[in-house]
């Protein structure tokens, strides 16, 4: 299968390693990955703020970066959440309302896509350690992701996933809440991470990066033993020892 791929800004310009391994996992499952070298920004920084002007600008970019009969694949449930549900408030009943449509129904969040458009869940990733996964808000609500990336990483060689307390409460992150509401973004980072050492884990998974910058930040002012790591990144993790 030939897709194309979105790699959010946020992945881009701080994870870009991820985006690397995002392309790995996708052509060891067999697909033809294209990338527009061009493509920027899904908006939503913007439509979160408030500025839904300029979150159309930029959405009307991306609808022109992506063709819409094309699969288009990224590792953030977040920015697959937003095209998916709030390109709708930004639109509908414009000229790019077909098209945006199109791309809808054709976009899809890694693990999503690997284990329910591909049915492929294995790759010969090993990681030792013992981990918990992080259900984002954006992941578990607006693109209905529980169990795929759980499935994906029962097949890593030597991880041992466990279930994290509470493991649908947000993060704190959300964006700009955390620069507004510093105190609580901080404070529900904390019980997160609590939770995760609570449980002996070595490491937090999740399928957005910008929940784990949130997470990361806090373990790493406080010297915390735990680490953070996104999906693609673990399941294109130990290729050298197959």
């Amino acid at each position: 299968m030939t897709i194309e791929l979105f790699i959010p800004c946020f992945i881009d310009q701080l994870y870009p390693a991820t985006a690397f391994n995002t392309v790995k996992v996708l052509e060891k499952a067999g697909c033809k990955v294209n990338y527009n070298p061009e493509q920027t920004c899904c908006g939503q920084p913007a439509f979160n703020a408030g500025f839904w002007d300029d979150a159309k600008a930029v959405g009307s970019k991306f609808l022109n970066d992506f063709h819409d009969d094309s699969v288009i694949v990224s590792p953030s449930a977040s920015c697959t959440g937003m095209v998916r549900n709030y390109y709708n408030d930004l639109f509908t009943n414009t000229s790019s309302h077909n098209k945006c449509r199109a791309i809808q129904s054709n976009i899809y969040e890694l693990s999503d896509f690997l284990v329910n458009i591909l049915g492929v869940d294995y790759f010969g990733a090993e990681l030792e350690g013992r981990a918990v996964y992080h259900d984002s808000c954006a992941g578990l609500r607006e693109c209905k992701i529980k169990d795929e990336p759980r499935q994906l990483l029962s097949k890593v060689l030597g991880l041992e996933l466990v279930e994290l307390k509470d493991n649908e409460t947000c993060c704190g992150f959300g964006g700009t809440f955390a620069v507004k509401f510093d105190g609580i973004a901080t404070a529900m980072a904390q019980q997160k991470v609590d939770n995760a050492l609570a449980a002996d884990a070595e490491y937090i998974i999740s399928t957005d990066a910008s929940c784990l910058l949130h997470l990361q930040s806090y373990i790493d002012k406080n010297d915390l033993p735990i680490k953070t790591i996104h999906l693609a990144d673990v399941l294109a993790h130990g290729w050298g020892n197959v």
